[in-house]
């Protein structure tokens, strides 16, 4: 009986050490258990306020786009209204504008860009001042992941990996416009057609290719001649100015042919000045057809005008929010426009909104 009495302490001294033992380890995974809910917890927490805090950041449609944009300058109305164009699709589409006027400077169009980039926006877009040397400053937006965007004029890079699109018209397809106009009304000219030129900025896009594509088609009729060409800088003042050389070094000019409207019509001020009547005594075409060409055009001053569309602020607009959701955009977007005979002019005048 004795040794039963033994062996029954015995087990109860050991069931009762195994009891204990097993409320310590429920107690400590218990405790482990709520320290490591706590923990997810916090963590859960903390993960959901800083993903409220960064949300906007996340969420490319609650972020505000931020688009710098480089102007060539203000040297015409058509620059103006291209201007306005872009400064009112901007507010529109609720994009903040970072806007720069280069003052007709390619230096002061590439401080813009690397103001653009230390500043991170989101896109990057401008009009060069003239097609070539970009490479540079456009390889540092590149690093800094910054798309470009090129509106209205192109440039001459062999990377077409520095910018994602160019907006604009087709400067060439206006030249020969041009040009096909002037070889109809002188399909039956037997004698020389001595026709002075005004050209754009040197360098620039529209001057380059507005001379190629008109020369390419009048070269069709051995008797259209270009006997003086030289830059107005697409500005009023020094068409005129330049347009006075013409009058004096040449006697028999017969045809103008004006890269823009607002040299065109300064040439118009010289023309009128030394007694000859725009329109009659010399042939004159000019390219934008901004209001006051038309005007001109309707007056009978202009003969001929191809349109050049400056309100490309919408499709710059659509093409930025484009890029910024990762949404394909067409290399080369082409504005769509028309040409304008003085009747024609005369007759779209009223409802021109620019």
């Amino acid at each position: 009986m004795n040794m039963w009495k033994r062996y029954a302490k015995l087990f109860l001294a050991v069931l009762l050490v195994a009891v204990m033992a097993a409320c310590g380890n429920n107690s400590s995974t218990g405790s482990a258990g709520g320290s490591e809910g706590g923990t997810q917890q916090s963590q859960s927490t903390g993960t959901q306020s800083s993903g409220a805090k960064d949300e906007p950041a996340a969420a490319p449609a609650d972020k505000k786009i931020v688009l710098g944009f480089a102007q060539v300058g203000a040297e015409s109305g058509w620059r103006t209204a291209n201007t306005e164009s872009i400064k009112e699709a901007a507010a529109a589409a609720g994009i903040e504008l970072k806007f720069s006027d280069a003052q007709q400077k390619q230096e002061n169009q590439i401080k813009a860009i690397r103001s653009f980039i230390q500043q991170k926006v989101d896109v990057i877009a401008f009009s060069p001042v003239v097609e070539s040397g970009w490479d540079t400053v456009l390889n540092e937006a590149k690093e800094a992941g910054i798309p470009v965007i090129l509106t209205d004029r192109a440039i001459d890079s062999d990377d077409e990996s520095l910018y994602v699109s160019f907006i604009g018209s087709d400067f060439v397809e206006e030249g020969r416009r041009a040009g096909r106009w002037l070889l109809e009304q002188f399909k039956d000219a037997t004698e020389p057609v001595n026709i002075v030129e005004l050209q754009g900025t040197t360098g620039s896009a529209p001057a380059i290719d507005r001379k190629a594509g008109f020369e390419e088609i009048i070269k069709e009729n051995p008797n259209l001649q270009i006997i003086a060409s030289q830059t107005g800088d697409f500005t009023r003042a020094k068409g005129k100015e330049v347009m006075q050389s013409f009058l004096q070094a040449h006697k028999d000019i017969d045809v103008l042919y004006a890269h823009n409207d607002d040299m065109g019509l300064g040439a118009i001020q010289a023309i009128e000045a030394a007694g000859l009547v725009p329109g009659k005594d010399i042939i004159i075409i000019t390219v934008d057809a901004v209001r006051d060409g038309m005007q001109a055009a309707a007056e009978g001053k202009i003969n001929f005008i191809v349109e050049c569309n400056p309100l490309l602020g919408p499709q710059l607009m659509d093409a930025v929010k484009a890029v910024v959701e990762g949404r394909e955009v067409p290399k080369r977007i082409v504005t769509e426009e028309g040409t304008f005979t003085s009747e024609e002019a005369k007759a779209a005048l009223p409802t021109r909104k620019y």
